[in-house]
Formats: C-alpha cells, structure tokens, sequence
C-alpha cells in the first residue's frame, strides 16, 4: 500500500522547490530589467544558476527516487540548459543509504514467492552497490538451479520498497514544473516541457521493470554475438521477476582501475580504445546501445581464449537507446563531417538531424565551426590543456552568444545519444589523459564514407540497369506510335487538362459578375445622395451580378 501523507510530503515538497526557483528567476531575468537593473540580473547570473544546481543536487539526494535520475537527465541537456547547471549536475550519482536489509528482504520474498535460504545457497546481505531505485547483493545457486544456468555465482538486483509509488509521484510533481515552465516564453520556444517529461518518465518506467533490463540484455548480448572483445552477463530467468533481477556474476576488474589493469598486463590505453569503438558500433552500426556506460556498469575480464587476451564486460541495461534508420544516417553524416572537419557539412547534418530548426540562420554557425575545427580541430584532451585559455575566452565572446542565440533543441532521440558519448568520452580520458577522440573517430569514418560509396554505388548500378532496360525496349516503343500517328489513329486525350479549363471558365466568369455586383453597388451608393431613385435601383440591381457570383460555380460538373 502507498504510504499516502508521505507521498503527498514529497509531492508538495517538489513544488516547493521549483515555485521558489522560478520565483528566484521572474525576479532577477524579469522585474529587475523593467525596473532598470537588467546589468544586476546579468552579472549574477551564473552564481544563481550554479546556486540553484546545488540545491537541486541536495535535493535529489535526499529525496532518492527518481529525483537522482531526473539530475543526470538535466546533466545531459546541453540544448536546453546553461553549462553552469549542467556542469554541477554531470557526475550526480546515486548517492543514497542502502535500504535496511530486513526491508529488502521482505520485499524479494514477497516477489520470489518463498525465503531467501530456500532460493538460495548463500546470499550476502552486504550490498554490493546501492541506487535510488534498488540495490545489489551476491549470492549463490543451489545446485538445482546452477545446472540450469550452468553457473553459481550470481548478483541479486532488489527494487528499493514502493519505488514504482516513488516513481509516479515525482512523474506527477515534474508534470506540474514542466506546465510551469512552458509559461515562460524563452523555455516555450526552445523545448517542449511536458514531452520531454513524458519521454523521461518512459525511461524511468522501463528502469523499473526487471523483466525488460533481462530482455535488453539478451537482446545485446545477441547482437556482440561472436565478438570475443564483449562479455554480457547471462540471465538466471528461473529466479528472475519483474522486481528481483538474477544474473550470472561477471564481476572482474573495474574499468577506471589502472593498477589492476597494469596487474593483469592489460594496457588501459588499449582499454580506452576498444571500448570507444564498441560505443559506436552500438550506435552506428547496431542502433541499439547502452544508455548509461559509467564506470560502474563496466569491466574488464582477463580472457586468455579472446583475440585481446580480455573482454570488455558490461552490465546493467535498464537505461537502453535506439537510433531509428533516419537518425542514424544523420549520425553517420555528423561522424564523417566531423572527422573530416567540414564545418557546412556538419551544419546540414544537425539539421537532417532536427538538431537546428528550419528558422536557424547557418551561416555564422558554418563560420564558427569552420573557425573551430581550423584552430582546434584533431587535438586530443591532452593537446587542449596546453592551449592558452585566452584563447578559448576569445572564442567564446566572438560565437558564444550566436550559439545560443540559436533555434537549437535536441530531438527525444538524441537525449540518450549524448549521455552515451558523453561518459564514454570521460571514461576514455580517464583510461588513458593524452587519449585522442579522433584516433577513432577518423578510420570509423572513413569505414562508414566508404559503406555509404558502396550503397550509392550498388544504387547507381540498378538506377542504370533500369535505364538501360527502358532504353533497350524504347526504339520498338517509338516505331509503335510513329505508325499510329501516320495512320491517324493515335487518340489524344486529356481529361484532367479539360476539367481545369472548364473550371478556369467558371471561375472567371464569376470573376467577371463580381466586378459588375461591386461597380453597380459603389455607383448605386455615390448617386443615391443627389437622386436617390436611382441609387436605389442600382443598389437592387447589384443583387443579380451577386447572385451570379455565389451560384455560379455550383452548376453539376
């Protein structure tokens, strides 16, 4: 049962916050400019909005749920909100208690339909991991069940106790900010608040149903089938439940732990490499990726069978993404403009992207890419650090306010997208600091330009044999008509041709009785002073030009 006054607590406390904050923004971006004071609003507007990014920080730790989850999706929106929140809200983790495991115990066996002793061999009632939506503990099979799965080592993902209430109340409370929101006509023309709500409560739903992450990782582990660089954990579906998820444990060496890696002889620059280009096979080639690849979520297995000597393990798909055909030959053109550092063709890929609306003025963008790729264009993260910051500053003030000038928004699809290569990106770096983004984007794009040359190729050579095939059988075709049209029997008919000029007729006939109707009225009107007679009889008489004018067209056709 929910716990009623709780919910309506957290609800109202939600509220609460953001009316006090949107509040906080009406004074400052609002009043105080109609009051003369614009200068005061624009100098402390970075501090109130790294202000407000803390407290929503604090607020979303202590409130747990879908709060945390809600911080990491604003991290993500670059398109809508200031780099100052952002910033502050892009490493929020899930820093909550773990939940008193008598409660969790109650609740998976509440799900599992018997005792944790019963199910299973030993389970560990130390958490391996705790999150704002559940928590994980180890444990091991009976013996019954490892001949099943063929394993006995497993980890235990427990829901948190009435997360799914959790979940539906902060959906309800963000509901009411993001009618609030769509008030102010800067965030109105930007984005669509409710639908972006919309679209992170379905995320949240699917995070909350176990059943759909076992499928998802079934579904991923199909399509790295065969690739030895990739290892997903296998699905314990016997013991498995929409809130108690089993899976087989894969636990090995944490992809950020350089000393273990070194242990194990596996170079963490090799490491950042192979996982990048994974990352974008995932979304260039599959179209079905990992939406949240922290560094908790991956490891590395020592495999002396695989062709690197280890694999690149990966787990936890409750946040999963697709990339529809059409995005993904959009992301594909992105790629390769990047890599070739093509400033126009970049910006005619955000926009078959739906990245910049139709409105977006282009041209100073192509400049600022242009300029951007000729200064900064091929340095890694490592190169960056040594350019003088005067120099990005100067950059700043000459395009900053153009970007964000811009009809520029994110499309749903995209929001995942750029979780994805956002933590790939830091993973990468730090794997390995003089790491080099464009070491692999580069030969990917040259891969994918030369798929795309091979799909226009294989296109153009059908478009030809088709046009060889009519060429072929046109001689015979024109041999067939020249013979009717000598002897006079090639009938010529355009019945489309002649009902467009039967209703150009009409219509200019009641072009025609329309300016007899507004002559003899305005006449009728101009006489009817002096000789009122006569522009009476006018003025009646206009009625037959205007009848003219409004039935004329309605003859049967």
């Amino acid at each position: 049962m929910p716990d009623v006054p709780r919910d309506r607590a957290r609800y109202r406390r939600i509220l609460r916050f953001a009316a006090w904050h949107f509040a906080v923004q009406w004074w400052y971006e609002i009043a105080l400019p109609v009051i003369g004071l614009r200068r005061v609003a624009e100098r402390t507007r970075a501090r109130r909005m790294r202000t407000f990014a803390q407290r929503f920080r604090g607020l979303a730790v202590e409130l747990g749920g879908l709060m945390i989850k809600m911080g990491q999706f604003m991290s993500s929106r670059l398109d809508v909100l200031p780099p100052e929140i952002t910033k502050e809200l892009e490493d929020l983790q899930d820093e909550v208690p773990a939940v008193p495991f008598e409660q969790l115990r109650a609740a998976a066996e509440a799900d599992l339909g018997g005792t944790l002793e019963s199910i299973f061999e030993d389970f560990d009632p130390v958490p391996v991991a705790a999150a704002s939506l559940g928590q994980v503990h180890r444990a091991r099979l009976r013996e019954a069940d490892a001949e099943v799965t063929g394993y006995v080592d497993v980890v235990v993902k427990v829901q948190r106790p009435g997360i799914g209430d959790i979940v539906e109340v902060d959906l309800a409370a963000l509901r009411r900010v993001a009618r609030w929101a769509m008030k102010i006509g800067a965030v109105r023309r930007r984005v669509d608040m409710p639908a972006l709500i919309e679209e992170f409560g379905a995320v949240s739903r699917e995070e909350v149903d176990y059943l759909h992450e076992a499928a998802a990782s079934e579904r991923f582990a199909a399509l790295f089938e065969g690739d030895d660089r990739v290892r997903v954990p296998q699905v314990a579906w016997e013991r498995t439940t929409r809130h108690v998820l089993v899976l087989e444990d894969v636990s090995a060496i944490k992809i950020t732990d350089h000393a273990a890696l070194r242990e194990a002889e596996i170079p963490p620059a090799a490491v950042a490499r192979v996982y990048a280009e994974i990352m974008l096979d995932q979304l260039f080639v599959h179209g079905y990726f990992h939406a949240d690849p922290h560094p908790g979520n991956l490891f590395v297995t020592p495999d002396p069978e695989a062709s690197l000597g280890w694999r690149l393990t990966i787990v936890d798909f409750g946040m999963m993404g697709e990339v529809p055909q059409s995005l993904r030959t959009a992301l594909r053109a992105l790629v390769v403009a990047v890599a070739s550092r093509d400033g126009a063709g970049l910006v005619k890929a955000m926009g078959t992207a739906g990245v910049l609306l139709p409105s977006a003025d282009t041209a100073e963008l192509e400049k600022a890419l242009s300029t951007l790729f000729g200064r900064f264009g091929g340095m890694g993260f490592a190169e960056l650090k040594e350019v003088d910051p005067r120099e990005f500053r100067e950059f700043a003030q000459e395009f900053g306010v153009l970007v964000l000038d811009l009809p520029f928004q994110m499309p749903e699809d995209f929001l995942l997208i750029i979780r994805a290569l956002s933590l790939t990106s830091g993973v990468s770096t730090a794997l390995d600091p003089r790491y080099n983004v464009w070491d692999t984007v580069e030969p990917y794009a040259q891969r994918l330009l030369r798929d795309e040359t091979r799909s226009f190729a294989a296109d153009a050579g059908r478009e030809a044999v088709d046009i060889l095939r009519f060429a072929w059988g046109l001689p015979g075709r024109l041999d067939g008509i020249l013979a009717q049209v000598e002897s006079g029997n090639l009938p010529v008919t355009a019945p489309r041709l002649e009902a467009v000029v039967v209703r150009l007729e009409r219509t200019a006939s009641r072009l025609v009785s329309g300016i007899v109707f507004a002559a003899t009225l305005l006449a009728g009107a101009l006489v009817h002073a002096e000789s009122p007679g006569l522009g009476t009889t006018l003025m009646v008489a206009s009625m037959v030009p205007l009848l003219a004018t409004v039935f004329g067209g309605r003859r049967s056709r």
